[in-house]
Parts: C-alpha cells; sequence; structure tokens
C-alpha cells in the first residue's frame, strides 16, 4: 500500500540502522500479490545483511521498523505498507511459535526467490539442501515476477 518504492527505500535504511550492514542489495521486483490476490501488486527486494545480532533480536528489530513505518497486523496477507520478512539466516534452522526459518514459503514465491536468486544464487537452503537458484528452477509459482522500472 501507499508509495511503495519510498517504503522499500526507507525500510532499507531503517535495516541499515537497526540491523545491521547491508552487503548485498537486489534490485527491485514487480510481482502479482501473492496469498491474497485481491490485492495490488508487491515490489520485492532481497537484501544480505551483516548483523551482530541473533534471529529473534534481528525480528524484533523488524517488527518495530514495521511499526515505525505504519503497518497494522490485523489478518494474514492483509494489504500492508511494508512486509518484512527473515528469509535465511545463516545456515540455522529455527521453527518456534514466534519464527521460522527459513522462511516457511520461500520455496513456494517466485516473488522472494527471484531477487534472492539475484544476490546469492549459490546459498544452500538448509532445510531442502539446494541452492537458491535450483528451488528457483524448480518453483512452481507461475506468477511473473519482473524487474521494476520507473
Amino acid at each position: 500500500m501507499g508509495e511503495k518504492l519510498k517504503n522499500l527505500k526507507l525500510a532499507a535504511e531503517e535495516i541499515s540502522n537497526h540491523v545491521g550492514t547491508i552487503v548485498l542489495l537486489s534490485k527491485i521486483y514487480y510481482s502479482e500479490a501473492w496469498g491474497n490476490e485481491s490485492q495490488d501488486h508487491f515490489l520485492n527486494q532481497a537484501l544480505k545483511v551483516e548483523t551482530h545480532l541473533n534471529p529473534y533480536e534481528t525480528l524484533h528489530a523488524i517488527l518495530q521498523i514495521e511499526k515505525m513505518m505504519g503497518r497494522v497486523r490485523n489478518e494474514k496477507w492483509e494489504p500492508r505498507l511494508i512486509d518484512i520478512d527473515i528469509l535465511l539466516f545463516n545456515d540455522e534452522i529455527i521453527e518456534t511459535e514466534i519464527l521460522r526459518v527459513p522462511h516457511p514459503f520461500l520455496q513456494e514465491r517466485r516473488f522472494a526467490l527471484v531477487p534472492l536468486n539475484e544476490i546469492i544464487p549459490e546459498q544452500i537452503h538448509p532445510i531442502f539442501e539446494m541452492t537458491i537458484s535450483e528451488l528457483l528452477d524448480i518453483c512452481v509459482d507461475s506468477k511473473k515476477v519482473l524487474e521494476f522500472t520507473k
């Protein structure tokens, strides 16, 4: 929702300020909505961040950034100003009530795999033991993901 490009840029700035150093940044991609398909298109970007925070501290910082940016959580997959996900955290596997890493839907979402593949194609998914590039090759999501140009 809102000014999507501006929101992505602000989110990256806040991540840099509160989470860690952005070492890789993908292009911005346009895609059809996923989950709740009645909403507007998505803009997506992947960041690789070096942080001294642990996964739970990282999640807390991300949730604070989303809140500061005006995100309100009411329903799953509802339209939102920003949605920041932890897709991978090194090679860790975390399955708790508040955090699941790798992101449980990563392999099903072309809109997440395409930008991630741009910056870390050879990264191994710790559960599937396949590279991001390999996961993208077998992803059954048929939604288009296009480089965003403005």
